[in-house]
């Protein structure tokens, strides 16, 4: 604004000498360009609307701090037009999940936060208590349990964008509380869904303003190369001392954890050790979108078995840029398998294992009725945002990410 005494009332102008970078004022004038080719208006009637009564960060520099970013996030809104940029994007990323979803024929539902029991994924919960009904209730950890009994009462296709939660450590790729989208769609093929999770990710780089050859950290994704491999055959890729004979042999798995300081659990059988040996071996190497198929069933307590190796699930993850940003399967939709599973995971609580299920007999008896067959995918929103907006840290994708008191 370009304010003259000569154009103001001479108390108005003397008021406007007074007040401080922050404050929010009201002005009437018509626009002008300076030299510089700066819009400009020139003031001929101003006035103080609201006083700020501490001093803005510096104006050139910004909110440089990032504790104080985070923890004063209007702050850094208010200065750093980058991280407006950034959530602007991450609505338009989202308005773009939701879009795809409606034109592929997906119905949207809201289902329960807060579960009766712990279930639907495989980590730890927060538990609270409800008065009125003297129980322990868990906010949920993910939506599908949920999901899959609207499959039971004849929707074929749904979807939900919602918040989760996980009682898990706080890093740069973790938040306690944070974002997925998780839909479900009956007489689906694995492939049907791993197409679909492609074009996700593609629609929502193109709602970004976002290139498929992306700059991520220090590292080039490349979103025209999808692949797809079972997670045997990497495991091998990234391990050439093991053999095929290898995978089964507890010994030689747990050697190779032991040797990159991963601290095996009684409680692990030789499924569990794998996906172990996976994720210290392999998953940081897969940089252009991988889908990894073939997930030993220990770890995969509410997928199908497939038909040729009862071992392993019909599951799929996608990693990109070595993290995981879905998780999807053919559901179990099998009652007794099912109870079997439920039952496995029960064992493992008791032995200690604090991220395993609880045993869900509603969703047992839902099963009972009958349950189409299906495919499910889970997504991580915020990984998404993080991912087409170059961000490291998830705490710069969430407006009000869970930091220390």
């Amino acid at each position: 604004i370009y304010v003259t005494k000569n154009n103001v009332d001479e108390s108005v102008y003397e008021d406007f000498k007074t007040w401080d970078l922050g404050d929010i004022v009201g002005v009437s004038g018509s626009l002008f360009r300076t030299k510089t080719d700066e819009l400009t208006i020139d003031v001929w009637d101003l006035e103080m609307i609201t006083k700020s009564l501490r001093p803005m960060p510096e104006k050139f520099k910004g909110l440089t701090d990032i504790e104080a970013r985070y923890r004063q996030r209007y702050l850094d809104l208010m200065t750093n037009n980058d991280t407006k940029k950034v959530f602007i994007k991450r609505t338009k990323i989202i308005d773009s999940l939701r879009k795809k979803m409606n034109e592929s024929g997906y119905l949207e539902v809201e289902t329960p936060m807060m579960h009766p029991l712990a279930g639907g994924a495989v980590a730890r919960p927060f538990v609270t208590q409800h008065n009125a009904l003297g129980q322990d209730l868990y906010l949920r950890i993910a939506p599908e349990l949920y999901l899959k009994r609207l499959l039971v009462g004849g929707f074929e296709r749904v979807f939900e964008i919602n918040r989760s939660f996980r009682n898990e450590g706080l890093s740069t790729k973790h938040n306690p509380e944070f974002t997925m989208m998780e839909w479900y769609q009956a007489y689906a093929s694995m492939q049907d869904q791993m197409d679909l999770t492609k074009d996700i990710i593609l629609n929502a780089a193109k709602a970004a303003d976002c290139e498929l050859k992306i700059e991520w950290g220090d590292i080039k994704v490349d979103l025209n190369n999808f692949k797809q491999s079972t997670l045997s055959d990497l495991v091998l890729e990234f391990n050439k001392e093991l053999s095929k004979d290898d995978l089964s042999d507890k010994k030689k798995l747990q050697n190779i954890l032991t040797s990159n300081k991963v601290k095996v659990e009684k409680s692990w059988g030789i499924g569990r050790i794998l996906l172990e040996v996976f994720e210290a071996t392999v998953e940081s190497k897969l940089i252009d979108p991988t889908f990894v198929t073939e997930y030993p069933v220990e770890v995969s307590p509410l997928s199908r078995r497939n038909e040729e190796n009862p071992d392993y699930a019909d599951r799929f993850e996608l990693f990109i840029g070595g993290k995981e940003f879905a998780n999807g399967f053919c559901e179990l939709n099998d009652p007794d398998d099912q109870a079997t599973r439920f039952e496995e995971q029960v064992a493992a609580k008791d032995s200690g294992d604090k991220e395993a299920m609880d045993f869900d007999q509603d969703y047992i008896t839902a099963l009972e009725h009958g349950m189409p067959p299906a495919v499910g995918v889970g997504m991580g929103v915020d990984r998404l945002v993080m991912l087409l907006t170059n961000q490291s840290s998830i705490r710069d994708v969430l407006l009000f990410p869970q930091l220390k008191s």
